[in-house]
């Protein structure tokens, strides 16, 4: 009976092969759509469970505010993590990571490779974190200073070989080379993890000020004993704050309690987020990776979900459309005796055949597209992870629930024909109009029209931000990185460059209003002591007198820093936010005290100038306050070029550094990069919303053309007696499209509050933001139309201009 089945089931796709074609195709693409996005979700909820002890371990976040100046922050002070554990039972183990020492240049031969993926760690990391040990004992290996462990690929790029056990690394710090020996080698830690370290070198060689209770510069994780709840332990960071950070701030703060720095518009908060939810749920500063968003997750998964139901949707409106073709069959077969279950297993087999077809082209595409996938979504993903034990029982029973999913109306709707009237000839019952194929047309557009709502919102958001006055000029900053490499010649560096024809300014600062590069966030005053009134946290940046000019940012007010000026090494510059922050209406003149050695004492810096506002951080994020001080932060040095010959200047830079820094590795780029770069997922998003609407479009077009074709197979002689009677070409071309382009509008009118809805929601993650316009939805709207139209025009052309006397030869 089976075999029965599937013959005639291949019959019928090999007879109406254009019909098959189209269905298959709209599958396959629904269904390379689905497994894409299927592997891509899969690998980011996936993040950090690797780890043995996963859901116990917890990372502790800090939310601070003080004078109006908010940090929200990965970090806790180094001494947090020993008190906890001191105190409180639950607390089975911690472990910290500290990676503000940045980058790590280490000796290969007779040159330095800059690495970037290396951290400072306790010797309990391992016991927090469960990674395979290659070579030697990873609970002592670091238990001693000028010690460290490689990861495999480490150890080959460096050695050639993983067995490198008690050898030593040389590491270039403080302008000197110091050796490391190598304890343990570990297992590269995969991708999908928000760590990546490649060297993890011993907590004892960070030279660090400890005990400073109110500093957050190092990621602190607990581990704790199982059955504990970390929403109830979370409640004992009050007590924390009462009995260790409290008595510390006392020591430079005018304050009594912990309620009365929250009376005045102040807090310190701690709060614990599970390991699993770092890389998707974290929207904090100084992540060691970039972090993902859940958001997307939600987003991609239901576009997954959509683009597969409209290529359902293509396969029922065609196969019900059809239907006239198959009437005399369905009342043939059913006087002969067969039954409507049989038919609806016949039709049902019918249906999961073209999908399983359609599976099949569906892996060829994704196995195609999987390239340029990768690409957009900066994945290393593969076909292979299909195969996995909890997903191949997914891919195999896909094309079930498609062809169930599909084909279950087609099939309970054919079965249903009554053969006395089918057999009489009036079979049209299979395109007279039908509520549910016009319901899931609406569904198809509506669904594009979301989506292309959705991919123009998304640019408009990204111009915004391109186009956007940020306070300073990122075009055409060239940076070179590790300029602390340069030792004492980072000044004689900067004055050759300088010199160089088509450079016009220069400046050393490790502080740039981009990422990868330095941030550092200090407490100051308006008075001589500092109270929870008075006191403000701000960034601080140290810079030189030629700063302000190779950023090109403005002054507000007053002047920017100059050699002519001795005193200026006890003065400070603010932006304007600051200065309102302030309360200044005019702050040149005045006087913020800042702490000095151990915090106790401060004193007096004047503001000499006030700086217009700048954007130092995403435009997700609201202006904060920012002061600039003069000082040494040598690891960066940035010029202003101009646009022409900018190869042959990167070549004559790139020798001056090699002359200064013989050894050396050689580090470039440009602001503006840097600059997109802190907008690369939205970036993604948007590149990936365009694809998905474009495979929507295709798919509800693929169905507009399956309808228009029987449709106008189904109308063919009421087609030739208009013709007859002297109807023209647009007439009739009017007459088959104005139905379809209704059901476009009506799917329009239902589209625009659900793309707002989401797309409004999407904005609210941005501080800074574009406005949702009208024109957005017409622009929508219009490209459905136009896009329905060009796909049923052709189709009812060709049969208006067809000769009526071929239709009405038979009557």
């Amino acid at each position: 009976m089976i075999q029965n089945y599937l013959k005639v089931a291949f019959r019928n796709l090999k007879k109406n092969f254009g019909y098959s074609a189209i269905n298959i195709i709209g599958l396959a693409i629904g269904l390379a759509t689905c497994i894409l996005i299927t592997l891509y979700v899969k690998d980011e909820l996936s993040y950090d469970r690797f780890f043995k002890n996963a859901d116990r371990i917890y990372r502790i976040n800090s939310d601070l505010r003080f004078g109006g100046g908010d940090l929200h922050m990965t970090q806790t002070s180094d001494m947090m993590g020993e008190l906890l554990k001191k105190d409180y039972p639950q607390v089975e183990e911690y472990t910290r990571i500290y990676t503000s020492n940045g980058d790590k240049l280490i000796k290969k031969g007779n040159d330095f490779i800059d690495e970037t993926h290396v951290a400072h760690v306790d010797s309990t990391f391992f016991t927090v974190f469960s990674l395979p040990a290659i070579e030697g004992d990873i609970r002592t290996a670091l238990n001693e200073p000028n010690s460290v462990v490689l990861t495999e690929s480490a150890a080959l790029k460096y050695f050639g070989t993983q067995q490198v056990l008690g050898k030593q690394i040389t590491v270039k710090e403080d302008n000197q080379e110091k050796p490391y020996k190598i304890t343990a080698v570990i297992r590269d830690i995969p991708d999908n993890s928000h760590m990546n370290f490649n060297f993890l070198f011993s907590m004892k060689n960070v030279d660090y000020q400890w005990g400073q209770l109110t500093s957050h510069n190092f990621h602190t994780y607990l581990l704790f004993k199982p059955g504990t709840d970390y929403k109830a332990f979370e409640k004992n960071f009050d007590t924390y704050l009462d009995k260790y950070v409290l008595p510390y701030a006392q020591q430079f703060i005018e304050v009594k309690s912990m309620d009365e720095l929250r009376k005045a518009g102040n807090y310190l908060r701690y709060s614990l987020m599970p390991l699993t939810d770092i890389h998707l749920h974290s929207d904090y500063s100084y992540e060691i990776t970039p972090s993902g968003n859940i958001q997307y997750i939600y987003i991609f998964s239901a576009v997954a979900l959509f683009i597969l139901v409209l290529a359902c949707i293509n396969f029922m409106n065609l196969s019900t459309a059809r239907s006239a073709r198959r009437a005399r069959e369905v009342g043939i077969r059913k006087v002969l005796g067969t039954e409507r279950k049989t038919l609806i297993v016949q039709f049902l087999i019918e249906s999961t055949l073209t999908a399983f077809i359609a599976l099949l082209f569906s892996l060829l595409i994704a196995y195609l597209v999987l390239p340029i996938f990768n690409d957009i979504a900066a994945k290393s993903l593969s076909l292979k992870s299909l195969l996995a034990l909890h997903l191949l029982p997914f891919l195999l029973l896909l094309p079930f629930v498609v062809g169930i999913l599909a084909g279950s109306y087609p099939a309970l709707f054919l079965s249903g024909f009554k053969p006395i009237v089918v057999l009489k000839g009036n079979a049209n019952t299979g395109f007279k109009k039908s509520n549910l194929r016009n319901v899931l047309v609406v569904f198809q557009f509506a669904t594009s029209i979301v989506l292309i709502i959705g991919t123009i919102i998304v640019y408009s958001q990204l111009q915004y931000i391109r186009n956007k006055k940020i306070g300073f000029n990122k075009d055409q900053v060239l940076i070179i990185d590790r300029a602390y490499a340069l030792n004492k010649n980072i000044d004689a560096f900067k004055t050759e460059v300088l010199s160089l024809p088509g450079v016009t300014s220069g400046t050393i600062s490790s502080y740039l209003p981009v990422s990868n590069s330095s941030r550092s966030d200090n407490t100051y005053s308006k008075e001589a002591v500092m109270d929870v009134k008075n006191g403000i946290d701000m960034q601080t940046w140290f810079v030189d007198d030629d700063y302000i000019k190779t950023m090109g940012m403005e002054m507000a007010e007053g002047r920017n820093f100059s050699k002519e000026y001795g005193s200026d090494s006890s003065a400070i510059l603010i932006t304007a936010t600051t200065a309102k922050l302030l309360g200044y209406e005019h702050a040149v003149g005045k006087f913020i005290y800042a702490p000095v050695n151990d915090g106790n004492t401060l004193v007096p810096l004047r503001v000499i100038g006030v700086i217009k506002d700048f954007h130092f951080e995403s435009l997700r994020q609201k202006l904060g306050p920012l002061c600039m001080r003069l000082g040494r932060s040598t690891g960066l040095v940035s010029f202003k070029v101009s646009p022409s010959n900018i190869k042959s200047l990167i070549a004559k830079v790139e020798g001056k550094w090699k002359a200064m820094a013989p050894g050396m590795p050689f580090s470039y780029r440009f602001m503006s990069d840097s600059f997109n770069d802190m907008y690369r997922s939205e970036q993604r998003a948007g590149t990936l919303a365009m694809s998905f609407s474009v495979l929507a479009i295709l798919i509800a077009c693929l169905g507009l053309l399956g309808l228009i074709t029987y449709m106008a197979e189904q109308r063919n002689k009421e087609i030739g007696i208009r013709k007859v009677l002297g109807a023209s070409v647009s007439n009739v071309v009017l007459m088959l499209s104005k139905d379809f382009l209704v059901l476009v509008i009506i799917a329009s009118v239902i589209a625009f509050p659900v793309a707002w809805w989401a797309m409004h929601k999407w904005l609210l993650d941005f501080e800074y933001r574009v406005g949702i316009s009208v024109w957005v939805f017409v622009i929508a709207a219009f490209t459905a139309v136009a896009i329905a139209l060009l796909t049923v025009s052709y189709q009812a052309i060709r049969a208006a201009i067809a000769n009526p006397v071929n239709a009405l030869r038979t009557e």
